[in-house]
């Protein structure tokens, strides 16, 4: 079943990055704006389905270069990040770009994450269960642990 899109822009989002995949990222390519981009990096929702391992990215592949060809102004694409296996140095060269123009853009407050919750890397295990709900919206971040500040010997 899928459920209602969630936005905190009631307007629309600029961009959109998605790596749940499945029957949801219809409902991730409803929140771009006109002119916005819906990236999709991966299909988690689909990793339990039985058969290829292949089919459902394939599927979701297919889905967004039709969804490229209407005239609806938001853009689509697919961010291979299996590609590193066949051309790993071309492959780094361009994450490397990549990752840095987005990092720049986080720096400079052009973009912003969604953040959903944020757990000390020593409950680890505890994050698990939101990321996998399916009942967030934003990411669930490992942060370092908070450091015991011990007294000084006298």
């Amino acid at each position: 079943m899928a459920r209602a899109p969630t936005t905190p822009s009631p307007d629309g989002v600029d961009a959109l990055f998605d790596r749940v995949g499945g029957d949801g990222i219809v409902d991730s390519f409803r929140l771009p704006t006109r002119g916005g981009a819906l990236v999709s990096y991966g299909s988690a929702a689909t990793r339990d389905v039985a058969g290829s391992s292949k089919l459902p990215i394939l599927q979701l592949v297919g889905r967004l270069c039709l969804w490229r060809l209407l005239p609806n102004g938001r853009r689509t694409h697919f961010y291979n990040i299996w590609a590193g296996k066949r051309r790993s140095a071309a492959f780094r060269e361009r994450l490397r770009t990549d990752l840095g123009q987005v990092f720049a853009l986080l720096a400079d407050g052009a973009i912003t994450a969604q953040v959903a919750a944020r757990i000390p890397l020593s409950r680890a295990a505890e994050a698990m269960s939101p990321a996998e709900s399916g009942t967030v919206t934003g990411e669930v971040i490992l942060v370092p642990d908070p450091t015991q500040d011990t007294p000084h010997a006298q």
